[in-house]
This record gives C-alpha cells, structure tokens and sequence, in this order.
C-alpha cells in the first residue's frame, strides 16, 4: 500500500505492462479478432414519430459522500446518500423555446426538484440503541425506509413499496442471520416484513435485512461499497414507489403525459440483486394497468453514461476511413444476447445476459446530432422479456423514446441528456431537501397547475 499522495510513475506501470508474466497471460487470453471482421450488428434507421412528445419528463439519479465524524473513535465515519427526483415541464420548454431569448426566471420555473436523503452510521459510528456498527447501519436503513414519505394525500412509506417487492423475492435459498459474524449465530431463514426474530438468536430483524448490503458492510475502513448500494436501490424502489403513489391516486391513465429517466441501466448488481425480478414483475403489472387505461406502455429509460457498452459504442462507431462513421444520426442497434456474449461481455453460458440482474434490455442510439446514447427498455410485458429477438416492433414506444431522445440531447455534455444532467446537479448538491416532487407532479397531470 503506498503512503497518503504516493503514486506509482510512469516507469513502473510501463515495468508491469511489459514484463513477461503479463505477456504470457494475454497470449492465453481470448481476443476479438478486429471491429471490421466481422459485421457490427444489425444497425437500422430510427422510426418518425409525428405525434406529440410527453408534457412532464421525471428524472431519477443519485450520489453518496463518506465523511470522517469525530465520536472520540479513530476512523469513525458517516455515509450520506441522497437521490434527487427532478420534474421537468417539458410542454413549457418548447413553449420557451419558441420565444428566444428566454427569461431565466422563467426557464428555471420549467424544473422542479425533490430529494430523499439520510445520514447512515460508517465505520466505528454507533447509534445508542447498537452495540456495533453493523447493526446501527441495519436500524437507520430500515427508519430510513419507514420514514420517507413522498406524497401529501396518501402517506405512502417508501417501505410499503419495498415491502410490496420483498412478497416477490424467491424463498428457495435460505438467508442467513445477520448476526452471524458478530454473534456466531448459524441461523438461516427467510425474511419477513416489518421487524421480527431471529429464529436462533431472537434478536431483531429488520425487512431491509433482506437487501443483505450489511454483508458489504465493513468495521473498519470505507463503506463506499454499501452506500453504493443504498443508492442503486433507493433509485430504482423510488421508480415503483411513484408508479404505485399515482395508481393509489387513480391517475395512471395520465401516464401518456409524462415520461421516466434513471441513471445507469435498467438493473440491480450485488446482494440486493434479487430485486430485479421483483422490480420486473410489479412494472409489468403497472403497465397492464395504464395499457387497459390509455392503449400505450410506460415509457421509461435508463441511460448509462460510462461502462463497456458506451467504450463499445464509441469503437462501434469508428471505421477505418478517417470521418467516416459507421451509424448516420437516428440509426440505432437493439442488443441480443447473443451480440452482448460475443462482442462485448464474453460468455458461452446458456443464460441470459443480465437474467438476473436487469429488468430491461439495452440499445444503441444516435440522435439526430450525432450523440451516441446507450439506453435500456424496460420489460413490460412477457412479451417484451427477451434478448433473442432483435425486432423494434415489440417495443412500440420506441419511436416516441426517438423523438423524445432527440429533444432531450444536452448542448452541454457530449452525449448526456439534459433530465439526467439535471437530477444528478441536485443529488450532488441536495438544495431542496424535504421537497415533495411527486406531489407536484399529481398536480400537474391532473391539470392543476
């Protein structure tokens, strides 16, 4: 391990890339052959859409920040995990943009934002109802969980939302007791709602035990990794938690109106990963619903701004004639499994790419100024659950998501959309902590403005 701001030179990172043990261990690595030996996909230009886009555009993206506290303990430490939720009145936006130049002030009214926030114990911090740090971070994620409450009329917990999808998690595996390192106890069950005990031990049990992020958690050192993981799932449950807020509000057969971005795929990595499923299966229910209501899916996007598949696209894209690209602008590739396995994340597995950690499938697209977007499409329908086929027709948003890509295509960042820029500003920076996002998007959906 080197000292505080030692860092290795050029001369050895050169030694290391050039010594024969690296030499031998790509000699016995597998290479793609070149983009140009073979062809890149089935690439295909995008469909016009000529009706209208969405009114209200709701963008989801988070951030975490670990800071040292001072307890009277060494290294003691204090995750802070916020994801911010920003209402941008699209409608208003291209009413604007009809009467350049804009009032700022009345730019800024088009975007509103919310955050859901808390502190969570690190390492060596305490809380005075624990007697460890493990399971003081237990307890505050499962208050956490109870106490947000986004919506003014129902007083929905975001807990009876993740309680919903912990009914869909598989009981075929067995969980073991969270107190098995501190307290050796060898207990494994499944977990129920609300808190309970442990069957062994009889001590407490918290719903959220179920996630299993404490089994990232560390006493000692960063808990980077485990806020991480608080943060993916904060995302993605507060997509569902929304969805079902205007289903008990009787208004998803509005959702024609609005439109849902969330950073990073469409997807749960890690201990929580089970979630995927669950998310899955409720999205599906919740889409039957606003298809019997209006005649059209949900439409909902993640987008990914770094990772293997946007290095891939960028390549993709290159040819060997100099300015030459290989996708003209509103092109785009619907990814099969069986491309992913071979050009991007190797694998002979007779499994699915993702099956157990997406709930969507991606896709490359260029808009109409030439940005490169990888993007996922939600499953909502059995249908739609596949990565077999490459045929758009099965996602008959596609041409809106098009269209609505295209308009929402940053001037700002190379290959960003202007939502996503948006809500990661505020989750940066939360300066509207308390704000109720979604009560104000109930309103304007219901046309009370």
């Amino acid at each position: 391990m080197p000292y505080e701001g030692e860092f290795a030179g050029y001369q050895s990172v050169r030694r290391i890339v050039d010594t024969e043990r690296v030499k031998k261990l790509l000699r016995r690595s597998k290479f793609f052959p070149g983009q140009q030996s073979k062809s890149p996909g089935k690439i295909e230009d995008a469909p016009i859409y000529a009706d209208g886009l969405p009114e209200f555009v709701l963008a989801i993206d988070g951030s975490y920040q670990e800071v040292e506290v001072k307890t009277g303990y060494p290294g003691a430490k204090v995750g802070y995990v916020t994801v911010a939720s920003v209402l941008l009145n699209l409608a208003e936006l291209s009413r604007l943009d009809r009467q350049r130049p804009v009032d700022p002030r009345k730019f800024r009214r088009t975007e509103q934002a919310s955050t859901i926030d808390s502190a969570l114990p690190g390492s060596n911090v305490i809380t005075i109802r624990q007697t460890d740090a493990r399971e003081s971070f237990r307890q505050e994620l499962f208050d956490t969980f109870h106490d947000i409450i986004l919506d003014d009329e129902k007083h929905i917990r975001l807990l009876t939302t993740y309680e919903t999808l912990l009914q869909h998690k598989p009981t075929t595996k067995l969980q073991s007791c969270p107190y098995q390192e501190s307290h050796g106890c060898e207990q494994n069950f499944s977990i129920s709602a609300g808190t309970s005990q442990c069957p062994g031990c009889k001590r407490v049990i918290f719903s959220t035990d179920a996630l299993r992020i404490h089994e990232r958690f560390r006493d000692v050192g960063t808990n980077g990794e485990a806020f991480g993981l608080v943060m993916q799932v904060w995302e993605r449950i507060l997509l569902i938690h929304i969805l079902r807020c205007f289903e008990e509000q009787k208004i998803l057969d509005r959702m024609n109106r609005i439109a849902f971005f969330l950073d990073g795929p469409l997807a749960l990595f890690g201990p929580p990963a089970w979630l995927s499923a669950a998310i899955s299966k409720e999205l599906k229910r919740l889409n039957q619903v606003v298809y019997e209501k209006t005649g059209n899916d949900l439409l909902i996007l993640g987008i990914e701004k770094t990772g293997n598949f946007v290095t891939h696209f960028e390549e993709l894209d290159r040819t060997e004639t100099p300015g030459q690209l290989r996708f003209n602008n509103r092109s785009y590739m619907l990814l099969t499994d069986k491309y992913i396995k071979e050009r991007i994340a190797y694998s002979e597995s007779d499994k699915r790419y993702g099956e157990d950690t997406y709930f969507g499938r991606k896709f490359f697209y260029k808009t109409h100024n030439g940005s490169r977007i990888v993007a996922s499409l939600p499953f909502l329908n059995e249908q739609q659950d596949t990565l077999a086929s490459d045929d758009i027709g099965l996602y008959p948003q596609f041409p809106r998501i098009c269209s609505l890509l295209d308009k929402m295509i940053s001037s700002r960042y190379e290959n960003a959309v202007s939502p996503l820029i948006a809500a990661h500003s505020h989750a940066a920076i939360p300066l509207h902590l308390g704000g109720k996002v979604l009560t104000r998007l109930a309103k304007a959906l219901m046309g009370n403005q």
